[in-house]
């Protein structure tokens, strides 16, 4: 599974507003709601079930990374969305450090490609470089760009 045909490319937001976890999260729901991939009825309840999730483990992975998941009833098609922050968020991460990029993956409870997306996503985070560029990227284009890219050349 191609990172690309995860995130929605309408889903990218290269400025964070939030600068604390819960207004981040929400904050990339309601971008997957405005383009349409969440419907308004169910985006609350997704986002308390990504916060509660995040409340009894956090997904900051370290290196200034969090991937926030969930599979959920609600949720018909596997999506995600892609936020940076230049601030920096807590997310209790496992190294102690700030969170820089947040990847919110959000999965229909049914099926294996919540696992497939996980490790598409996991696989590019190990990647200095990706991280590094994902990191600095401060447009849309640039980060729709970073993930065509890692996808055609993974070792890079």
């Amino acid at each position: 599974m191609k990172i690309a045909d995860v995130i929605s490319s309408k889903a990218i937001i290269p400025r964070l507003e939030g600068v604390k976890r819960d207004d981040a999260i929400k904050e990339l729901i309601a971008i997957l709601e405005k383009t349409g991939k969440l419907s308004a009825e169910n985006s609350a309840e997704i986002a308390k079930a990504v916060i509660k999730r995040e409340n009894e483990a956090s997904t900051g992975i370290g290196k200034g990374v969090a991937v926030p998941h969930i599979r959920h009833k609600l949720v018909k098609k596997i999506v995600a969305a892609i936020g940076i922050s230049s601030r920096g968020i807590d997310f209790s991460a496992l190294d102690k450090q700030p969170v820089y990029t947040i990847i919110l993956l959000l999965s229909p409870v049914d099926g294996d490609q919540h696992l497939q997306a996980m490790e598409s996503i996991f696989e590019h985070l190990q990647n200095d470089n990706f991280r590094k560029f994902l990191r600095q990227s401060e447009t849309v284009d640039q980060i729709k760009e970073l993930l065509v890219e890692a996808d055609q050349n993974p070792s890079w």
